[in-house]
């Protein structure tokens, strides 16, 4: 029987095996370029988002950063400035940095232009960015954006993005809201959050098809199944 020998085993230490990749010319290059690349980005992020923060200083906001309009609702009156840059902007980091701040209660006036936004963002060019504004609209949400919220969640071509969508799907009183959920369980993309989406529903009718749930292969899905049969149990009693 032919024999065949295990790898040797390297003795070198951990420390010593990044010096020698420290030493690697073509790693010293990637990593060169990788920092190109971070510097020309953060300067094409400064240069697509000063007219932003100049408009924003001319109506008293002199902020430091877009993160600052998030902190307080005394800054709920550059919603219609953010939301104006939002659709103006083309560079996809700017898009991201308006759209966290309006992730708040306060910039409820920014829903139905997240919901656009959602709509027009290339499906396959920046998932991300996508995903960011249904978190946006699941914090936004309400019976005004109710059908958009079923419109788009029941598009496929959203792919993971709709995620955030069905928890905000339960947040509203659409009537259609349950039914659409309960077929979401059966898409495996969404059928997570569509548990969460109907726990916040208070979907009694559903407890039946939930509790299938809690033997899900997906430890985060069993832990939402079993928080959601919790609750719709305690409301029977």
């Amino acid at each position: 029987m032919r024999r065949f020998s295990q790898p040797k085993r390297s003795n070198r230490t951990a420390g010593e095996l990044l010096k020698q990749r420290e030493r690697d010319p073509q790693y010293q290059d990637r990593l060169q370029e990788q920092e190109r690349q971070r510097i020309a980005a953060g300067e094409e992020f400064k240069a697509a988002v000063a007219p932003l923060m100049a408009e924003l200083a001319s109506c008293g906001y002199d902020i430091g950063s877009l993160a600052a309009l998030a902190q307080s609702d005394a800054y709920k009156n550059t919603v219609p400035i953010l939301t104006k840059w939002l659709v103006k902007t083309t560079n996809p980091l700017v898009k991201e940095t308006i759209i966290r701040a309006l992730s708040v209660p306060w910039a409820s006036d920014a829903a139905r232009v997240l919901v656009t936004e959602f709509r027009n963002t290339p499906d396959s060019a920046n998932t991300g960015l996508k995903w960011t504004i249904g978190s946006a609209l699941e914090i936004l949400a309400d019976d005004e954006i109710s059908d958009d919220l079923i419109d788009l969640i029941e598009d496929k071509r959203h792919g993971i993005a709709r995620q955030m969508l069905a928890i905000a799907l339960g947040k509203t009183k659409n009537p259609r809201a349950m039914a659409v959920l309960i077929k979401l369980l059966e898409d495996d993309e969404v059928s997570g959050h569509a548990i969460i989406g109907l726990r916040k529903l208070n979907a009694k009718e559903c407890l039946p098809t939930i509790e299938r749930f809690i033997n899900h292969p997906k430890a985060w899905i069993r832990r939402e199944a079993k928080k959601t049969v919790n609750k719709l149990k305690d409301m029977g009693h």
